[in-house]
């Protein structure tokens, strides 16, 4: 990895371009992966790089969605297992939940690699290898584990793709989108979307699911409460014009 000092004014965004092309290098992100993550930083300078206000309460009420859910699943790509491996293995701990790898451009043996490098993070179990169940998709993200997202009552998918976000929402599943373009399909279609940069909104969900560890139901039913995810969206597309306007 190129040396970057921390002083350097882009450090962040520049370790995280460094972090997918090192994704590519190691065989777990794809190409196509270094394209979604320039569109990406695109709406992270639209946003002033900053996790606006709608942002932090989206991830205060996912968090609770988390802790309320009996089959919560992570789903893992190329890009988030480069951006934040060790981050979506310590939420999955905080939250009781699974990690699953799904991936548009699979093959077995990156499916593989993406487990060997979670585990290399403190991971114990992955699934993502046996891809017993199938959505109702004509691409290799339609294939699930039967006992991970395909059963799972509420699903994270950071870095998602629009169609799939749509099934799972269609299947009756709670999902909670991590995408940085509020006009996406998947902002859109996503029972709540958080409008943020994924790195910023692990370290939220984590520091969130911790404080509400010891919550009660009824407790986490209440701040999670009764949401619109339209309002989110609404306020973030606020946020990035205001900012705009700012500069």
């Amino acid at each position: 990895m190129t040396g970057i000092p921390r002083t350097h004014p882009r450090y962040h965004s520049l370790i995280a371009r460094e972090n997918i092309v090192e994704g590519v290098n190691k065989g777990i992100t794809s190409m196509q992966g270094l394209v979604a993550q320039g569109r990406g930083e695109c709406f992270d300078y639209l946003l002033g790089e900053r996790t606006v206000p709608s942002a932090l309460l989206a991830e205060k009420i996912a968090s609770a969605l988390l802790l309320l859910a009996d089959r919560p699943v992570i789903s893992v790509n190329g890009n988030t297992s480069a951006l934040v491996p060790e981050k979506m293995v310590e939420l999955a701990s905080v939250t009781g939940a699974s990690l699953e790898v799904n991936l548009f451009h699979r093959t077995e043996e990156r499916v593989s690699r993406i487990i060997s490098h979670l585990e290399s993070f403190g991971a114990t179990r992955v699934l993502g290898v046996r891809g017993d169940g199938r959505l109702d998709l004509e691409h290799a993200r339609a294939i699930v584990d039967q006992e991970g997202i395909y059963s799972a009552d509420v699903v994270l998918v950071p870095l998602e793709d629009g169609d799939r976000c749509q099934k799972l929402v269609e299947m009756g599943k709670t999902v909670i989108a991590i995408d940085l373009n509020p006009f996406s399909r998947t902002s859109k279609t996503a029972t709540l979307t958080i409008v943020d940069n994924v790195s910023r909104a692990m370290v939220n969900l984590i520091s969130y699911s911790r404080q509400f560890g010891n919550c009660s139901h009824e407790e986490l039913e209440e701040i999670a409460g009764d949401f619109d995810n339209a309002t989110f969206l609404r306020e973030a597309v606020g946020e990035l014009m205001e900012n705009l306007k700012n500069q």
